[in-house]
């Protein structure tokens, strides 16, 4: 029994610690010695992407290197901008540095720690064989590696002026300066020290196409709210501005074509059902495509830019139930034009919603109709009044007309507005005082 007890107690005490250290983030640690060249890009892209699955709370780039080929130090770049996790570039250790292209790579990081008695810079572009580029090709690729380097430097806020020196004029510091003027941020001594001092700081990952993917939903959307009410002038505004700014993040992406067919296949379903309401076999369907396609929207590749899929579940949810809004909507106005479709409408007076030249919208009784100007164009917000009727289409010409003059009937007053007034008759026989135009309903 004793024994069992203390059993039950040692397995409690190894979950609790297993739990204790699942909870505690995890900091991956890679090594980048030697040259940079197309197996180091791929060897940082490997631990970038595994540190991203593992969920690790950083990654951490132990670097010493003398430089290297300039466009595997762009891949390593961009994979180390778009990392899922914070990036930490420790240049250890102690003797170490960070030359030429190694400059760039630590720009890119979102942490730069100098061990005591490293350096850092030199960074002047120079030919595969350490020669000088000259003439024109020379200016060129200086100019763009300037500019490069600032960006890069500018982004994390750190010295840019300083960078700049290291690519025009092969400057280098070390690890005392560097933290100093801004061109690294923290000095420890050894790895455990360095973890010790990140403790409690933070990094703002890329969230860019997280925006990208809701500006694109909003503007899709606002698409379907002017369809469903036409004249409205919010949804327009608002789904232009959101479908422009959302192509400028569009187009800084890596998209997957299949997920925006997916994409725009459950928004043509959406708009379907506003048309022609299908008891929902549509818009679930819609629901379904937008699901998938936003799974697939993006090329994940070596990075994780995936969009979160509680993000996408909630983005499905909100779209879904503003579908079923519009589409509610939609069958309440359908409706109300079917039962207003029998009420006679001649001489009936309502206001032109947007302008009609001749085509138009006009509102009478209560209800959107169709309408056809036959006395030249008519502003939006103008008085009309129905002069045919052919089911929910009206013909309609502009209500303005002269005041009555003398001995002239004056034009009755309509209890409901834009329709005939029914006075008392017997066997349906117009009775006194009754105008030649007005009609039984």
């Amino acid at each position: 029994m004793v024994g069992f007890a203390l059993c039950s107690a040692r397995l409690l005490l190894l979950s609790s610690l297993r739990d204790a250290s699942t909870d505690a983030p995890r900091v991956h640690v890679v090594n980048l010695d030697g040259e940079i060249n197309a197996v180091t890009a791929g060897y940082v892209s490997a631990a970038v992407t595994r540190a991203g699955s593992d969920h690790a709370g950083a990654l951490v780039i132990m670097i010493n290197t003398p430089g290297g080929v300039s466009t595997s130090m762009d891949e390593i770049v961009t994979t180390l901008l778009n990392a899922p996790v914070p990036v930490v570039v420790y240049v250890a250790p102690t003797g170490a540095r960070a030359a030429s292209a190694g400059l760039f790579v630590a720009r890119a990081a979102d942490f730069v720690a100098m061990a005591p008695g490293t350096n850092v810079g030199s960074a002047h572009p120079v030919t595969g064989s350490g020669g000088v580029i000259g003439g024109d090709l020379g200016r060129k690729v200086l100019n763009d590696a300037v500019a490069r380097i600032r960006n890069l430097a500018t982004l994390h806020n750190r010295n840019a002026d300083w960078c700049e020196q290291a690519v025009r004029a092969s400057a280098s510091i070390g690890a005392d300066q560097a933290t100093r003027i801004g061109v690294a941020d923290l000095e420890p001594a050894t790895l455990p020290d360095l973890l010790a001092s990140l403790d409690g700081r933070s990094a703002s990952r890329p969230s860019g196409h997280y925006l990208t993917y809701l500006l694109m939903l909003v503007a899709v959307f606002g698409l379907i709210a002017e369809v469903s009410t036409p004249g409205a002038i919010l949804p327009d505004v608002v789904g232009g501005i959101s479908a422009i700014l959302a192509l400028v993040g569009l187009a800084t992406l890596p998209v997957n074509v299949g997920g925006i067919l997916l994409v725009g296949l459950a928004f043509l379903l959406f708009l379907a059902d506003v048309k022609a309401p299908t008891h929902g076999v549509l818009t679930v369907g819609g629901l379904i495509s937008l699901l998938l396609g936003s799974a697939f929207l993006l090329n994940t590749g070596a990075v994780d830019l995936a969009i979160d899929w509680r993000l996408i579940v909630a983005a499905a949810a909100a779209v879904g139930i503003g579908v079923a809004f519009v589409v509610r909507k939609a069958v309440r106005v359908r409706s109300t034009l079917t039962s207003s479709s029998g009420l006679n409408l001649i001489g009936a007076v309502g206001e032109a919603r947007g302008p009609l030249s001749p085509d138009g919208q006009v509102f009478v009784a209560g209800a959107t109709w169709r309408a056809v100007s036959v006395s030249g164009p008519i502003a939006s917000g103008d008085t009309i009044r129905v002069t045919a009727q052919t089911g929910d289409a009206l013909t309609v010409e502009t209500a303005a007309h002269p005041a009555p003059g003398p001995g002239s009937t004056p034009t009755p007053t309509l209890p409901f507005p834009g329709l005939p007034t029914e006075h008392g008759s017997q066997g349906g026989k117009e009775g006194p005082g009754r105008s030649a135009t007005e009609r039984d309903l």
